[in-house]
C-alpha cells in the first residue's frame, strides 16, 4: 500500500490509543572503508555487515528512497531528513545500528510505482510504505515486515458510506484508490464492489475526489486514514478498518533483487524489535486509535 500514497503535517494529538494504515543482482562495486562510529553490536557480530563491507551504490553513504510527498504519519513536513514520522524515524535507527552517522544518510525521490518496477536502483533500500507481496517480490527484495497494516475506509460524513458496518454495506459504494496500491487490490479482492473503483495518480487524487463527492469513499491504512481524517479533510471520518489476520499485509524495505544489504537490514530490523525501539517508534510518530470498528462480513 502506499498507503498507498500535500505538505504533510503534526499528527493531532487526540488521535491517541492502541491499534495496531520492480530485476538482476545489482553489479555495484563494493564499498570501501568509511569513516565513522564505532560499527554496531550487529554488525560485529556479523563482519560482512560491517560498514565497510556494505554492498552500496555510493560507497560511505546510505542512500534511501522514498517518493514525493512524503506524507504523514509517515514522514513530517514532507521532509524526510528531519527524522520525524514514523518511517523516517526508522529509517535514521536502521542507519545507527549499521554504523552510519546522519551525515552519511541521503535520501533520493523515487515515484511509489517505479520502486518495484524491475531493473537497477540507484537507492541502498526504499521506505514508501510498500506492502510485500509476492508479485512484486518476483522483481525486487524485501526486507522483513516493519509495520504490521490495517486497511481502513474513509469517507465523509453523512455520505452513504458514514454508517457503514460490514462488508456487505461497503459493496454499494464508489471507491477510489491510488493506482498500484494493495489499498487498491483490497478493494477489488476484499471489498468486491458492485462498479469499479476509480483510480488516481496518488493519494492526493483520491482525497480531492473525496472532497468533491465524487466518490463514496477511500480505502488506504489505518494510521493515514485517522491522519487525513484529523487534519486534512474537514467533516470526514474513519469509517472502519478491517480485521488482521494471521501472516497478512506488512510493510517492508525494498531492495533491488540480488542485493545482499538485505540480510544485513534484516539483522538491524530483528534488532530493533527485539529491543523495543520499533515499537517505541510507532508509538512516537504513529496516532494509535481504538475508536474505528471492524467490518464485519
Amino acid at each position: 500500500m502506499r498507503s498507498p500514497s500535500a505538505v504533510s503535517m503534526m499528527l493531532v494529538s487526540t488521535l491517541a490509543g492502541v491499534f495496531m494504515v520492480g530485476c538482476g543482482k545489482a553489479d555495484k562495486p563494493a564499498a570501501t572503508t568509511v569513516a565513522g562510529p564505532e560499527t554496531s553490536a550487529a554488525a560485529a557480530a556479523a563482519p560482512e555487515c560491517a560498514v565497510d563491507k556494505l554492498h552500496l551504490v555510493k560507497a560511505g553513504q546510505l542512500t534511501i528512497g522514498t517518493d514525493k510527498p512524503a506524507y504523514s504519519p509517515w514522514f513530517s513536513n514532507d521532509d524526510p531528513t528531519n527524522g520525524k514520522g514514523f518511517e523516517s524515524a526508522v529509517a535514521y535507527a536502521i542507519a545507527e545500528d549499521l554504523g552510519f552517522t546522519r551525515a552519511q544518510v541521503k535520501w533520493k525521490v523515487v515515484p511509489f510505482n517505479s520502486s518495484f518496477a524491475p531493473g537497477k536502483k540507484d537507492f541502498d533500500f526504499d521506505l514508501n510504505q510498500i506492502s510485500i507481496t509476492k508479485e512484486r517480490q518476483q522483481a525486487v527484495d524485501f526486507s522483513a515486515g516493519y509495520y504490521d497494516v490495517n486497511q481502513a475506509v474513509l469517507a465523509l460524513k453523512g455520505s452513504p458510506a458514514a454508517n457503514a458496518k460490514s462488508t456487505a454495506d461497503l459493496k454499494v459504494l464508489k471507491f477510489g484508490a491510488q493506482v498500484g496500491t494493495t489499498s487498491l487490490d483490497f478493494i477489488k479482492t476484499t471489498v468486491a464492489p458492485s462498479q469499479q473503483p476509480f483510480v488516481y495518480d496518488d493519494t492526493n487524487g483520491a482525497k480531492a475526489a473525496l472532497t468533491s463527492k465524487q466518490i463514496d469513499a477511500i480505502v488506504v491504512d489505518l494510521p493515514t486514514a485517522f491522519y487525513i481524517s484529523g487534519a486534512e479533510i474537514e467533516n470526514s471520518k474513519v469509517v472502519g478498518q478491517f480485521a488482521a489476520t494471521g501472516g497478512g499485509e506488512q510493510f517492508g524495505a525494498l531492495f533491488e533483487k540480488g542485493n545482499p544489504l538485505v540480510t544485513c537490514i534484516n539483522v538491524t530490523i530483528e534488532k530493533l524489535k527485539k529491543l523495543g525501539k520499533l515499537g517505541a517508534i510507532q508509538d512516537t510518530e504513529l496516532a494509535q486509535a481504538t475508536s474505528a470498528p471492524v467490518f464485519t462480513p
